[in-house]
């Protein structure tokens, strides 16, 4: 297996609507970005993933894109953008950019003119039907509820929206509508990027004839993830995507990809194929979730998440490359979902770091992740903003009149606007973000979780983020050793060893507020030295049996 810049890089999430504010209109820009990367140079990371800055009506918080090449005008203007990369590059930081290329804005140039007549040239950008029995032209569901079509008065067809209304799916199938994607991929190329994040970029193959999906009982809409996950020439797409667009730029390449297996991951990310170098996967995300999706809460327990991440690391150990997250714009945050966001917050946040950091694969940090920022509990659903939370609130409670209370929950815990309240920068009004009125409420908690506080605190998660980072680059084992599971059924304790050339390191997490006991397997020496550890234990400790402390962390190096 090669080694390769962007395997031994951090990774560091901005979603630039919530991370800074820097002209007081309530919602964070690229200028605000531009202040804070001293701050992000600090915590050392490698790589700036930049969500969507371009051009966009904002239906669904800049993943509507009306104009691939300009930017929004609430984040700033273009010259304001290549201010942000040469501030990087000179800081030794490096920008991967969003690629939403799955779908358009139902305001892109493209769409206007493909729904004025079927014989527009640019009709076939998009996926358009005729109805089917005076009804949709399938019974597929949208991601954000609903029917996934939506009906077109003036030429009497459906177009596909696997997502918002505002968000039609373009047609992949069609050869000019691939090289307009490419062109625009490599005029960000050419600007200086270093890479893209491709948003659900297993979507874009459909499967001909877009045939019905079974329907669960009692539902109009059917999940149709079969028809169009993984689709019959999505590898195909990518390798010529790679060959005109991504060849010839040393840059990286992550593809979301819901419903992506093991196997299909090795094929999406081998470095013979030249498609991409890492996948993000939802298995591990999809654990507390019932039968009923996302919204149906079921409580995450450590021994599958544990089997989900042995899976991931043992199939991608010899080929393809683990992309490693926890949270993100779309999932709530970490230390409410995984940890313990009240008794335990801080030690359960570094101990969650220590997992990310110590496994095999590049580590992801979403922002507030290294603060230890958590969920939010508005009063109201008046207070959300997300697109998918409110269609879900409306479909569920006005709709059908299921209990408000209970759906309100299911908010609180799985809600993507958890992950988007404004970055706790200080103890100020609205936590430093902005001086006039943000977007999306700050959480409450901003007075006693904020940067300020926490780069001053020597025994922050901020701090710990910084030691585990650097260890990171001080020892290859971190990066490329290889994984094995220790104590495999264990139900709170998660550990194993990274090997590589001679050496050891041994990992214990403590998944639970108990105090159970790590055996150490005979095979092994009885002592080591102490790498990290989210309580600080001395080195050179027996490590034959070691009880652990409420979601503690252990990195050792054997002796």
């Amino acid at each position: 297996m090669s080694k390769q810049w962007w395997k031994e890089a951090v990774i560091y999430q901005i979603y630039p609507r919530s991370f800074k504010d820097s002209n007081g209109d309530g919602i964070g820009d690229i200028n605000g970005i531009i202040s804070k990367l001293d701050y992000l140079k600090e915590l050392g990371i490698d790589v700036i993933w930049l969500s969507p800055v371009y051009q966009s009506p904002n239906d669904d918080n800049g993943y509507d894109i009306s104009d691939y090449r300009g930017i929004m005008d609430e984040f700033g203007t273009m010259a304001d953008w290549e201010r942000l990369l040469d501030e990087m590059h000179k800081r030794g930081l490096k920008l991967i950019m969003d690629l939403v290329v799955n779908h358009s804005s139902d305001e892109h140039a493209w769409f206007v003119e493909s729904r004025k007549s079927k014989e527009n040239p640019y009709r076939d950008y998009y996926i358009w039907r005729d109805g089917k029995d005076g009804s949709e032209p399938n019974n597929w569901e949208s991601c954000f509820s609903g029917s996934a079509w939506k009906y077109d008065e003036a030429t009497d067809q459906y177009f596909l929206h696997l997502f918002s209304q505002k968000q039609p799916d373009l047609n992949w199938e069609n050869p000019k509508l691939r090289e307009e994607v490419y062109s625009m991929m490599k005029f960000w190329l050419d600007k200086g990027i270093d890479g893209f994040r491709m948003d659900v970029i297993n979507f874009i193959s459909k499967v001909d004839g877009l045939p019905d999906a079974e329907l669960p009982d009692g539902r109009k809409f059917a999940p149709g993830g079969d028809y169009y996950m993984n689709g019959p020439k999505i590898h195909d797409y990518l390798q010529e995507m790679n060959k005109k667009a991504l060849s010839g730029y040393d840059v990286m390449t992550v593809g979301e990809m819901p419903g992506v297996n093991v196997e299909e991951a090795k094929l999406y990310t081998a470095e013979d194929r030249k498609e991409v170098n890492m996948v993000f996967q939802f298995e591990h995300v999809d654990l507390d979730s019932g039968p009923g999706g996302k919204w149906d809460l079921r409580p995450m327990k450590m021994s599958a998440l544990r089997d989900s991440f042995t899976k991931w690391q043992k199939g991608l150990e010899h080929e393809g490359w683990n992309s490693l997250y926890l949270n993100n714009h779309d999932q709530p945050r970490m230390v409410s979902r995984f940890g313990n966001d009240k008794e335990y917050r801080v030690e359960s946040a570094k101990m969650l770091g220590t997992f990310l950091h110590t496994l095999k694969g590049t580590p992801y940090i979403y922002q507030g992740e290294e603060l230890g920022m958590t969920n939010v509990r508005f009063d109201s659903i008046e207070d959300y903003q997300d697109i998918e939370t409110l269609n879900m609130y409306r479909e569920k409670v006005i709709e059908n009149g299921e209990d408000h209370d209970l759906v309100m929950n299911s908010i609180y815990v799985k809600g993507r606007d958890n992950a988007r309240t404004p970055m706790q920068w200080d103890d100020s009004e609205h936590g430093g973000f902005t001086t006039g009125d943000p977007w999306l409420k700050v959480n409450p908690n901003y007075t006693e979780i904020n940067a300020e506080q926490a780069v001053e605190d020597p025994d922050s998660v901020f701090n710990y983020y910084r030691r585990l980072i650097g260890l990171r680059k001080e020892y290859p084992i971190m990066v490329y050793g290889s994984y094995d599971l220790l104590m495999p059924d264990h139900d709170k304790i998660y550990a194993y060893t990274r090997k590589y050339e001679g050496q050891t390191m041994i990992v214990m997490l403590n998944f639970s507020s108990e105090n159970p006991v790590f055996k150490l397997p005979s095979e092994y020496e009885s002592a080591g030295d102490l790498l990290i550890g989210n309580y600080g234990v001395e080195a050179g400790t027996d490590l034959r049996e070691v009880e652990l402390r409420p979601y503690e962390a252990r990195v050792y190096l054997m002796k």
